[in-house]
């Protein structure tokens, strides 16, 4: 690659006079791709007559090195014959793991996604690795590659970018980044950062036509999510910035699509951190761009905003539309020559640095992909033996030698997945379908994403694969089955009867909650058989996100691929016979030890005293309730009484610090323990009091209670019930609240969110349209029932699908029957899909719910939806909820709180005309924590 600072890319230079000619500059200033693996009239228009300059292939354009090489050149030599000064920029996203839009197992190699090199704990491999991508694309023409990926996973639990993803720590996403981008420099080639401001902790808002927002702060940007970038434009190896499509909410910016935005593009990215390369913009074919500003606008705003290369991925007629879009912005003045002139200089200055025609129109192709095959095999087979973690193996199982005798079968468990687009199974059945549109890249699948979350995915022919392979190895029988969102079923049981030892793969279950409960279900069976005598092992694999069952220590053995391409599962079969040791370790702030604050002081503490403490209990939340925000509005109807559940199932034991001379309460902490759960259930401290160890002096004793306590399997912060702090409350002081947790010893990286929702004109509510309909045609039915003589079902459901509180929750429901009640969801054969707990206003039950009381309107509730996953999960909701509604109004209430929805459950809710109310993050750790 020629020398090139990116840095200096808006400098002046010198432009061929065809660019006076605003159609040629225009046609500089955008990025097209297409469908198909031929050029087609409509491509060699755009570049013969509307001058295109930057073309973008994806793995529907490709379908090995020959051919892509050959491609390339075509494209190129259209261009040389139309006139073209300079060849065209050619990009490629071939990030490896499950993104590579190149896949020719002959000629080019596979290696591990960003966060599998992580894993292998060496910048020195993410350059090497980098590198030999960068040479193999570049022997087929390409030019540019579109990363590495500079985004910290943040929220890493919901972010669909997972493993493309390095980790969650800033500075470790930096050191691979910068690896990253020397790597593909020297391959000569040029680099793109992506997906600038950050596509690592999003909110997705359901439709296809929402767009996911960044609601975190400029500061809290800037102290995570922006420090690698920052670090990569310091570098100077950074050619081109690609612009995220995403929305910022927060108090100082308010954005719609960050690649439309100056304040993004113009004033983070070129003016704060002083990037001069060239900024390009997600695909404008997305559908929230298109029906709320039309393609039109849309490109006129990417270039005011500063984006130097504009992408529109592969429809022919919107790509014509942007073309008109920009000279409509010219002729109307909305765009200056002077600003596509800047773009120009950009572009043509990368052009100059990365191609030239003698390179462009002779790629070397698989005569160098031949020669470097081999040693690149080797270094890929080093990557991915070394990218295989075990995060836990309590028992001891590996290699399975150890823990597995001649003759004992093995039963291997997978879920339906779609294979991954950089493998030699979905290049096999895209040559039988002759259908190679059907492999999508990253931006298509973010730009034309449609509502097929739940969908069944097929091609577990990957996993078969590996099921063969690993019984040769063995020279024993493997027994294998799928499993999917309807649960273990009768084959299931049958084969782990049969079984000595159960292998589980997962794929991003905390997506696809049905393979956790699966995961869950399994576990429990084998636990189970165990305790009657029966040889049940557990190895729980991860083939995509690590962070499934990263905190789940019930899970003794557990295992991360990080992808589930062919060469992951080779690699992993050489683990689990022995012949790899496994040494990679999960990247990020789990991989770091944790340093536990040690109080610097030491406050007395005692048990609670309902006579003595009550009186300054309520005091201590009225205060709290006043120095607090909003979110902290449901402690105005929070008394002392909501911490104490007088039941005999529920071990509970709460502690004050106090001041003895005055009875004033400094702080106070409940703790609850039943089923195997221990639950720190409140803990706070007066707002004149804090900074001098009373919550660490509280939080002590809290978990030195816990500890005695037997047979506790994890240890929760928040309870559902009482239902005062269900978790740590979302709000101002939440980051705070979380870091001091972390502080003291929990790990606050996965938390279940918790959302309380209302109706607030519930005399105006309607239902939806349809809803009860498509209810009835699902043959759903509903039945309502009250008090314990009919409570057996109900309990062993909500025992199966919930935490042991809920269970008691419900059991307080059942027994107050004057006031509570519980609908059922069932099929047509009369088995339970579903519970909600509903009831009047004024009820006991709100008592330990506050978002319940009220002290001047009358509110009903509906409590714990408590409905497992499956392909009728969101209906059924719906529907519990819709019956609770309706007994609500009829209960003259004027507003129906719903308390509460787990994560992403409430989206469907939002559609019925409920509002989120408050949301909370429960924190689920091991025993572990004790020992801090």
């Amino acid at each position: 690659m020629t020398s090139n600072n990116a840095n200096n890319g808006a400098e002046s230079a010198d432009i061929d006079p065809i660019y006076q000619n605003l159609d040629w500059a225009i046609g500089q200033t955008l990025i097209m791709g297409w469908d198909g693996t031929e050029v087609t009239p409509q491509i060699r228009t755009l570049i013969e007559d509307h001058h295109l300059g930057s073309i973008i292939l994806t793995a529907k354009n490709l379908k090995s090195a020959q051919q892509t090489a050959r491609l390339v050149q075509e494209l190129q030599t259209i261009a040389q014959n139309a006139g073209h000064p300079q060849p065209l920029l050619i990009a490629v996203d071939q990030e490896n793991g499950g993104v590579n839009s190149l896949f020719d197992e002959d000629y080019v190699c596979q290696f591990p996604s960003a966060m599998g090199i992580a894993a292998a704990g060496s910048p020195e491999l993410a350059y090497e690795v980098t590198k030999a991508t960068a040479t193999e694309i570049s022997a087929c023409g390409v030019n540019l590659m579109l990363g590495p990926v500079l985004d910290v996973l943040n929220n890493a639990r919901y972010q669909p970018l997972g493993v493309r993803a390095t980790s969650d720590d800033p500075q470790e996403v930096s050191q691979y980044g910068l690896a990253a981008m020397a790597g593909i420099r020297d391959a000569g080639i040029a680099t793109c950062g992506k997906h600038f401001p950050s596509y690592g902790n999003l909110d997705f808002l359901g439709s296809s036509l929402d767009v996911p927002i960044i609601t975190q702060t400029l500061e809290e940007l800037s102290l995570s999510a922006l420090v690698p970038f920052r670090n990569a434009v310091a570098s100077g190896k950074l050619d081109a910035m690609f612009v995220g499509g995403c929305g910022l909410s927060n108090p100082s910016m308010n954005v719609s699509h960050a690649c439309l935005s100056d304040q993004v593009v113009d004033d983070m990215l070129r003016n704060e951190m002083g990037f001069r390369g060239v900024a390009i913009s997600e695909c404008l074919e997305m559908e929230a761009l298109s029906h709320d500003l039309g393609v039109q606008n849309g490109v006129v705003m990417a270039v005011e905003a500063g984006c130097d290369l504009v992408l529109l991925c592969r429809a022919y007629d919107i790509q014509l539309e942007a073309i008109k879009g920009l000279q409509l912005g010219l002729e109307n003045g909305i765009i200056t020559k002077e600003r596509i002139f800047t773009s120009l200089r950009r572009v043509l200055h990368l052009k100059a640095s990365c191609t030239s025609w003698s390179k462009a129109l002779n790629p070397p192709g698989i005569s160098l992909l031949s020669q470097l095959h081999p040693s690149h095999l080797a270094l890929s087979r080093r990557a991915f033996d070394e990218s295989i973690t075990v995060i836990r193996d309590k028992e001891q199982l590996l290699p399975l030698a150890r823990s597995m005798h001649p003759g004992e079968e093995l039963l291997l468990l997978t879920p339906l997945v779609k294979p991954l687009p950089a493998s030699s199974l979905t290049k096999s059945l895209l040559d039988a379908k002759n259908d190679q549109s059907a492999a999508t890249g990253p931006h298509e699948r973010w730009a034309h994403r449609r509502l097929d979350r739940t969908a069944h995915m097929s091609g577990e022919g990957v996993f078969r694969e590996f099921g063969k392979t690993l019984a040769r190895y063995r020279n024993e029988k493997l027994l294998h089955t799928s499993y999917t969102a309807n649960g273990v079923r009768p084959v299931h049981e049958n084969l782990i009867n049969r079984a000595s030892c159960i292998v589980i793969f997962t794929a991003d279950a905390n997506r696809n909650l049905y393979q956790a409960g699966f995961t869950k279900h399994v576990e429990m069976m084998c636990s189970m058989l165990r305790s009657r005598g029966q040889k049940k092992h557990l190895i729980v694999v991860a083939v995509s996100s690590p962070y499934d069952f990263a905190m789940d220590k019930s899970i003794g053995t557990y295992i991360c691929t990080f992808d589930f391409t062919e060469n992951a599962m080779a690699s992993l079969v050489r683990v689990l016979i022995g012949e790899v040791k496994p040494v990679g370790s999960l990247p990020g702030t789990l991989r770091k030890s944790k340093k536990v604050l040690k109080s610097r002081q030491l406050w007395l503490v005692e048990e609670y005293d309902r006579e003595r403490d009550a009186t300054g209990l309520d005091d201590l939340l009225k205060a709290i309730h006043r120095s607090g925000g909003s979110d902290l509005d449901f402690l105005a109807n929070t008394s002392a009484s909501a911490f104490e559940l007088f039941n005999t199932n529920i071990k509970e034991a709460h502690y004050v610090v106090r001041n003895s001379s005055t009875q004033a309460l400094y702080g106070f902490v409940a703790t609850y323990a039943t089923g195997g759960v221990g639950i720190l259930g409140a803990l706070f401290v007066d707002p004149t009091k804090r900074n001098v160890s009373i919550g660490r002096s509280l939080h002590k004793r809290a978990l030195k209670t816990l500890s005695q306590q037997r047979g506790i399997k994890r240890v929760q912060l928040g309870a559902c019930f009482p239902s005062v702090f269900p978790g740590i409350a979302l709000g101002v002081e939440a980051a705070t609240v979380r870091t001091w947790f972390s502080n003291s010893g929990w790990d606050t990286q996965f938390p279940r969110r918790l959302t309380n929702m209302i109706i607030a004109d519930l005399g105006n509510w309607t239902a939806p349209e349809g809803l009860l309909p498509t209810i009835q045609r699902a043959n759903i039915s509903f039945d309502l029932i009250h008090g314990l003589d009919n409570a057996d079902t109900v309990l062993h459901h909500v025992r199966t699908e919930s935490g042991p509180e809920v269970v008691e929750l419900y059991r307080y429901a059942l027994a107050e029957t004057k006031s509570c009640g519980i609908v059922r969801a069932k099929d047509p054969a009369g088995a339970i899909m579903g519970t909600i707990i509903i009831c009047r206003q004024g009820s006991p039950l709100s008592t330990y719910i506050p978002a319940l009381r009220s002290r001047s309107e009358n509110v009903a509730g509906i409590v714990a939806p408590t409905v497992p996953p499956g392909p009728l999960s969101t209906l059924v909701l719906q529907g519990l909820a819709l019956m609770g509604v309706r007994q609500c109004k009829s209960h003259k209430a004027s507003k129906a709180v719903l308390s509460w929805v787990i994560d992403d459950t409430s989206e469907p809710l939002i559609g019925m005309g409920f509002e989120a109310l408050q949301s909370f993050e429960e924190i689920t750790n091991s025993p572990d924590i004790f020992q801090n």
